[in-house]
């Protein structure tokens, strides 16, 4: 419910109870309705219990948790507006936002939504100033941080990114459905599209753009969301032959040249394909908001050596074995573990990267971000729990030829991981034209 200089009342109007309707603001303005059903008020709902009843167990003595990154706001409200959500312990949360606030009445179905000019608007939200408030220290700047004490002096900063990973790292029913859908959506443009625009002489920034647009017609929501800090994706990391091994900034096994060193994404203007090019696609794929990762290899014209196809298929061999252990109860750490312990230590080198540009994981959680956590890695001992959804992703980089390897995106059930995202195995041949 939206607020505007009234008191707030226990309850929702009926409109918000109607299936796929999303209110306009005000009777008789023209102000466009939003198209998408907005998320269900049980489903915010499920998800604030399910946040406080981590903090409660966390940090027992928790008084308050301010958000202010657009993808918790969207996951607790249903709007991405530009504000700020207070989640008081003892009281009812409330999302005071700056820009737009029409919009966020418009598309969000949460309890308590009202305006803000500045943060001195809400300092009336709480009956009483907090010793020590927990925020999210990983994504806000301290300019921010320092007009906020302005008018909320407090004390103690303590950081909620932990908690706030933990709660969104299993995945509800209805999230699930929408990362099903980007599944679909990946495998079809992967496993189906992709070898219809391969072409003799097209460049990587080619590819990409034409990849770009079948991506928008199948259905994917258009930009690819991550947690690292200062990070752009665009469609992801294209690379024909040798690009795929060509260092980035980027924490992936994969690279490309980049369009030039202030864009070094997401592929070449020189670098073109020809007859014998490995072609390297890792992209994310989102519907309303939830991603799918996946990573996709081709053969164009003339096969690859033999120890390129035979490295190719170990690592498949390695992420259905990972699959197979994706079961609630399992700890991400031993998984890292017990793969990695029974490698040869000739397999080891340029696994997971190329030369000493290694990474240290084999997987990821994926959802909002296609970067969450938990992480296939040492440090991670925290059982795995039905719902969360991993991207498995052992790659081996070969001199001269490219990264091989594969990635596909899982959800965790009782009989082990189940693929989101197709089961094509890579090195997709694909015809010269």
């Amino acid at each position: 419910m939206c607020l505007e200089g009234q008191e707030w009342e226990q309850g929702i109007p009926d409109i918000f109870s109607i299936p796929g309707h999303s209110p306009s603001l005000m009777a008789g303005e023209d102000i466009p309705v939003a198209m998408s059903a907005p998320v269900p008020l049980t489903e915010l709902e499920q998800r604030m219990t399910r946040f406080r009843n981590i903090m409660d167990a966390k940090e027992p003595d928790w008084e308050c948790v301010v958000i202010f990154s657009n993808i918790s706001l969207y996951y607790f409200t249903g709007t991405m507006q530009d504000g700020m959500l207070l989640i008081p312990r003892n009281g009812e949360p409330i999302f005071r936002v700056r820009r737009s606030y029409e919009r966020a009445c418009d598309e969000s179905v949460f309890p308590r939504i009202a305006p803000m000019h500045s943060y001195r608007d809400a300092v009336q939200d709480l009956p009483k100033m907090p010793a020590t408030i927990h925020l999210e220290t990983e994504i806000v700047p301290l300019a921010l941080l320092e007009r906020f004490r302005r008018h909320f002096p407090i004390k103690t900063i303590l950081a909620a990114d932990s908690h706030l990973a933990a709660v969104r790292a299993v995945k509800s029913p209805y999230e699930l459905t929408l990362m099903q859908e980007a599944g679909r959506i990946h495998q079809r443009v992967l496993e189906e599209r992709v070898p219809e625009l391969l072409k003799t002489g097209m460049s990587e920034m080619e590819f990409a753009a034409l990849l770009y647009t079948v991506f928008i017609e199948e259905g994917h929501h258009g930009i690819v969301r991550s947690g690292m800090f200062d990070t752009e994706i665009v469609v992801g990391q294209i690379g024909f032959g040798e690009s795929s091994l060509y260092p980035t900034a980027f924490n992936s096994p994969g690279g490309c040249y980049g369009l030039c060193p202030a864009v070094p994404l997401p592929g070449s203007r020189e670098r073109t394909l020809q007859d014998g090019d490995l072609v390297f696609v890792d992209t994310g794929c989102g519907v309303e908001g939830y991603h799918t990762d996946k990573t996709m290899t081709y053969v164009f014209g003339t096969d690859l050596p033999d120890e390129a196809i035979a490295a190719h298929y170990q690592c498949v061999e390695i992420q259905d074995r990972m699959a197979a252990m994706l079961i609630p109860g399992a700890i991400p750490s031993e998984i890292y573990q017990t793969i990695t312990e029974s490698l040869s230590p000739e397999f080891l080198e340029n696994f997971m990267g190329f030369k000493d540009r290694r990474v240290n994981f084999l997987g990821h959680g994926v959802g909002l971000l296609i970067d969450e956590q938990p992480v296939i890695a040492r440090g991670f001992d925290e059982p795995v729990r039905e719902g969360m959804a991993f991207a498995l992703e052992p790659k081996k980089g070969i001199p001269g030829i490219g990264m091989v390897g594969t990635e596909n995106t899982f959800l965790v059930t009782p009989a082990g991981g189940q693929c989101l995202t197709g089961t094509h195995t890579g090195l997709l041949p694909v015809p010269i034209r």
